[in-house]
């Protein structure tokens, strides 16, 4: 019998992520906010709730990945909420970047009504999910993750567990704090280069698999040559993945002074209006500064 998989949240990263469950043979019901966004995955075979309570009530596994924590709490608690709707033994997957703390909570009101909670916050952006080849970062019992693994691996192909609830939270926002400093790496890297009169396409090419390569190098500078700024991963939701990370950062008593600057510089973009533009984004602010200190 096919497992019933619940998908809440069916947007750039969601869609590609449920689309490969339904080509696995997972029967899918979801739930997006605006539910016109979600019905092109009604082709491949999911149904489309009205609600959340709908999708959830026959759920072998709730998935969710929506935009911000309080986004997550909305849809995990309150009379319609997942918590209060899903059936009795059912595994709540939180794949949406939160804070660790929210991924305890919800593991423990999980427990007490008789379910289970993972936190699995994925990084890889919009082809990951497309591809499913994204990373996924795991917290919570180990015998719901051996459970919950087939799925993440029709989804991802680096998949680990950290520990228990809210480990893998802490996990993304490490990872977070690593993508910081690769995006704006590699973006005043292709603003020298371009400076200096160097073919950007042919430089990438070389330098991708050595010592300068990263994700960002390889997945989107090409983008930004191109100037392709439409979101993998939307600003908006970048700055609340670094503002997290620098209020566990400091609840540790760890100085980030890097991860500072980067949301600092982020948040200057974001008050430009570019907050629904992908994080390649960062390379217009600093080109914008370049420019601004040739003429000065």
């Amino acid at each position: 019998m096919k497992k019933q998989i619940a998908f809440i949240g069916l947007g750039v990263m969601g869609q590609g992520m449920a689309r490969n469950l339904l080509k696995a043979g997972y029967a899918v019901s979801g739930f997006n906010r605006t539910k016109k966004k979600a019905l092109p995955l009604e082709a491949d075979g999911a149904v489309i709730k009205d609600t959340v309570k709908e999708a959830v009530k026959d759920a072998d596994f709730v998935i969710t990945i929506v935009g911000y924590p309080k986004d997550v709490e909305e849809v995990y608690f309150g009379d319609e909420g997942i918590i209060a709707n899903a059936k009795k033994g059912a595994i709540l997957i939180d794949m949406t970047t939160s804070a660790p703390s929210l991924a305890e909570k919800i593991a423990a009101k999980a427990t007490e009504n008789g379910m289970s909670a993972l936190d699995a916050p994925v990084t890889g952006g919009d082809l990951g999910a497309r591809n499913g080849t994204l990373s996924i970062l795991v917290g919570g019992q180990k015998d719901s993750y051996d459970e919950a693994l087939p799925l993440f691996e029709v989804m991802g192909k680096s998949i680990a567990r950290f520990g228990e609830a809210g480990k893998g939270q802490s996990a993304k926002l490490a990872n977070q704090i690593a993508i910081a400093g690769s995006m704006i790496g590699s973006s005043e890297m292709l603003l020298y280069a371009i400076r200096s009169g160097l073919d950007p396409v042919l430089f990438v090419e070389t330098v991708k698999g050595g010592a300068a390569g990263s994700w960002s190098l390889e997945n989107l500078i090409p983008r930004v040559i191109r100037e392709d700024y439409s979101p993998g991963f939307f600003i908006k939701h970048f700055i609340k993945d670094m503002r997290l990370a620098l209020e566990s950062a400091e609840e540790m008593g760890l100085a980030t002074p890097g991860l500072r600057l980067v949301k600092e510089l982020y948040e200057e973009l974001a008050a430009q209006g570019h907050e629904d533009k992908g994080t390649q984004a960062l390379y217009l602010l600093l080109e914008q500064k370049a420019k601004a200190a040739k003429t000065s």
